[in-house]
């Protein structure tokens, strides 16, 4: 089949697309700027330049790549690791969720594309109430912290588009918190951070967390692109945690200290609160269904595992 991937050289992108040539498709990698042009022909691909937010250029790099299928990985997270103003952070990645996924679905419409598979995420927009353990029917926090309102509304916004797109099946892939080499929740400045003591374990660390491999996210995709009924799938490892549990054992696995106990009140005054409902009252994500209907299973089962062989690689 010919796939397009808007996104191609993110995180999932990267990954997803030498699997997507492996398995013998034809890949399209869509990227904003021409210097990235050579990794996506490395990577195994057809590069196709275009910005996501420019409705034209979307539609002409989608019509004449005429793909079976699109695949939506664009975001602006790199870099990303303070989130005490979370409303700045994910700005740009909010307008890809609400104006670039609208641009995409109008061009994959228009190019009669058959199946679009678009990134999501699974945590802290579950409805703070309940079980820790959310499956995909269940409900999305009506009233997040203000700092986090308009990243839920274009995450909405986002799996209303894709999963009602006419003439084509929608599949939302709702990721846990990515990490892997130099990725994510294991970045270098992440990891410097918790050394210096300035992750510290927020009130009771009662938030709980779903986490995966960025490998694992990939191979979900694949997945998806080739199987499974529209709809929306929470992709997450097999164990999820609370915070007053992965926190103190990533510090240990980093070689620093256990983090320090801050009361709420104080951390959100200093960090917002936003940060204080993810430490404290978030829920994680059960992948009962994306194992039942994609036939998918995460490689790195555990985060803890997983957390450790990576560090030990990146020493």
């Amino acid at each position: 089949m010919r796939v397009l991937v808007a996104g191609a050289t993110g995180v999932v992108g990267r990954h997803l697309v030498p699997l997507l040539a492996a398995a013998g498709h034809s890949v399209v990698g869509l990227t904003r700027t021409a210097a990235k042009a050579a990794v996506i022909r490395e990577l195994g691909a057809e590069p196709a330049i275009a910005d996501g937010l420019d409705r034209a250029a979307i539609h002409r790099a989608v019509v004449q790549a005429r793909p079976e299928i699109v695949v939506h990985e664009m975001t602006a997270l790199t870099g990303v690791t303070d989130l005490r103003r979370f409303d700045r952070a994910f700005a740009v990645t909010d307008r890809l969720r609400t104006e670039g996924t609208d641009h995409l679905v109008a061009a994959a419409t228009a190019a009669g594309v058959r199946r679009i598979v678009a990134q999501s995420y699974c945590g802290w927009p579950y409805a703070r109430t309940g079980g820790p353990i959310k499956s995909e029917s269940d409900p999305l926090d009506p009233s997040p912290p203000r700092a986090q309102r308009r990243t839920l509304a274009a995450i909405r916004h986002l799996e209303t588009a894709v999963t009602g797109a006419a003439g084509m099946t929608g599949i939302v892939l709702r990721y846990g918190t990515f990490y892997g080499p130099n990725t994510g929740m294991l970045l270098p400045a992440v990891l410097d951070e918790i050394r210096r003591g300035r992750l510290p374990l927020i009130g009771d660390g009662g938030g709980w967390w779903s986490f995966l491999h960025v490998e694992d996210a990939a191979a979900a995709t694949l997945a998806a692109v080739e199987r499974g009924a529209a709809g929306i799938y929470n992709i997450v490892d097999d164990e999820p945690v609370a915070t007053r549990e992965w926190l103190p054992a990533l510090a240990q696995m980093a070689g620093a200290r256990p983090p320090r106990r801050v009361p709420a009140f104080v951390a959100r005054l200093l960090a917002g609160a936003a940060v204080v409902a993810m430490m404290t009252e978030s829920r994680a994500g059960s992948n009962a269904k994306a194992k039942r209907a994609l036939g998918w299973q995460p490689r790195h089962a555990s985060w803890r595992q997983g957390f450790a062989d990576v560090i030990a690689a990146q020493r």
